[in-house]
């Protein structure tokens, strides 16, 4: 089966240009693609997931991947999705973000001799003659067709400045500049950034006189059209130190039912013939797809021993077992505990709730436990003796927990 039909399958794809010819050319030969990963952070999150996923079954089926690290566009900010301007960063911030990244990227990505690559839009960006990109690239551009593009449309009604106006000009020159050095005839990103990427194939196609191609892949959403990827904590992001793999992996069991075989189709590398035998389960037997659809994300981004160690902590707690060694843990100093040793405050430092305020709802609904001992007094203290040596057991809700431990024991 061609990639591309592979791709449709397991449902990636959003839109493409000139499909039949992109067909075409991918049978020729392998294709040259680039995916523009810019550095705001020193960690994925999920939101990079399908453009990352496509990548590595775009190499698998042998075509060479570039990655494009967006050190200079980063320092303008991608305005598509936004309604305000990024936050300048610095190129000492950049440059750590990005070597970051680059070690999240190869447990997804061959970078050996020949392989994948990752490149900088620094290294031509920051050298570029204002006027003569003005003159050479700029006026390929029409300001009209410009404005009616997705990703300016939010930042216009509140204000486009004209530092985010010219990123559609900076991406669809790497675009161009990478056709120029590697070959490149293919840009793939989320379908958010479908403007960017057609301005970058077109400029190619009238410029060079050359094929140039744009496909895109779905956002990640549930079933009723919402952004996957945000916990009460924040993004799930891949560093562990950021989500450990415990709450990652949780993240995923709990997905819902309607969701299940888009996800294993999408996400993980299981042939469509088990994704289509797990997702047809019903009712109570739909959990055993939601474990390895679990399972196999958390080994893919995390390794199989912490995979596996996420599993058992889970399927212990759910069984009212005792393994926590992979359950989320939080210490707390007997200072701390001291000065503040209020249930509501604890489980708001350790991340069970976003505040105190949060906490203070829950406990009065009946949501918290303290291993098995439903709690409902929003003065409730612990004392340090509670917390015995392998911790304390916090719970939110039946899904969410945290292991309270004090520290220097």
């Amino acid at each position: 089966m061609h990639i591309l039909d592979q791709l449709k399958e397991r449902g990636f794809i959003a839109q493409v240009t000139f499909e039949d010819d992109l067909y075409k050319a991918m049978d020729k030969e392998p294709m040259t693609f680039y995916l523009g990963v810019d550095p705001t952070a020193d960690s994925l999150h999920v939101g990079h997931f399908i453009p990352v996923l496509m990548s590595a079954h775009l190499q698998h089926a042998g075509h060479r991947p570039i990655i494009l690290c967006g050190g200079g566009t980063a320092m303008v900010g991608d305005p598509s999705g936004k309604t305000e301007l990024r936050q300048m960063m610095t190129k000492e911030t950049i440059a750590q973000n990005a070597a970051a990244i680059q070690g999240q990227l190869s447990h997804f990505l061959d970078f050996g001799e020949g392989k994948a690559v990752m490149v900088n839009n620094a290294d031509w960006l920051m050298k570029l003659n204002y006027v003569d990109f003005l003159r050479d690239i700029g006026s390929l551009f029409s300001v009209n067709r410009m404005l009616t593009a997705e990703c300016y449309k939010k930042r216009l009604e509140v204000g486009l400045t004209f530092l985010e106006f010219n990123y559609m000009l900076m991406q669809s020159y790497d675009f161009l500049q990478l056709f120029k050095t590697h070959g490149c005839r293919l840009q793939i990103g989320g379908d958010d950034q479908w403007s960017n990427i057609l301005a970058g194939a077109d400029l190619i196609r009238r410029k060079e006189h050359e094929d140039a191609f744009a496909l895109t892949c779905k956002l990640i959403m549930t079933a009723d059209g919402k952004k996957m990827g945000k916990t009460e904590k924040g993004a799930l992001w891949l560093d562990p130190a950021r989500t450990s793999p415990y709450d990652f992996y949780q993240y995923w069991r709990n997905v819902q039912d309607a969701d299940v075989e888009r996800f294993l189709g999408l996400l993980t590398f299981l042939p469509m013939a088990e994704v289509r035998r797990l997702g047809a389960l019903k009712d109570s037997a739909v959990n055993e797809a939601k474990r390895v659809l679990a399972f196999e994300i958390t080994k893919m981004i995390h390794g199989e021993e912490e995979a596996k160690g996420a599993q058992d902590a889970a399927q212990a707690l759910f069984a009212g077992g005792n393994d926590m060694e992979s359950v989320p843990t939080f210490e707390v100093t007997a200072q701390a505990l001291a000065e503040d040793s209020r249930l509501t405050t604890l489980l708001a430092l350790c991340g069970l709730c976003a505040s105190r305020g949060e906490a203070r709802k829950m406990v009065q609904s009946g949501a918290v436990l303290i291993g098995e001992t439903k709690i409902t007094d929003i003065e409730y203290h612990v004392e340090p003796e509670q917390i015995g040596a392998d911790g304390l057991l916090l719970r939110k809700g039946k899904k969410n927990y945290c292991r309270l431990m004090l520290a220097g024991r």
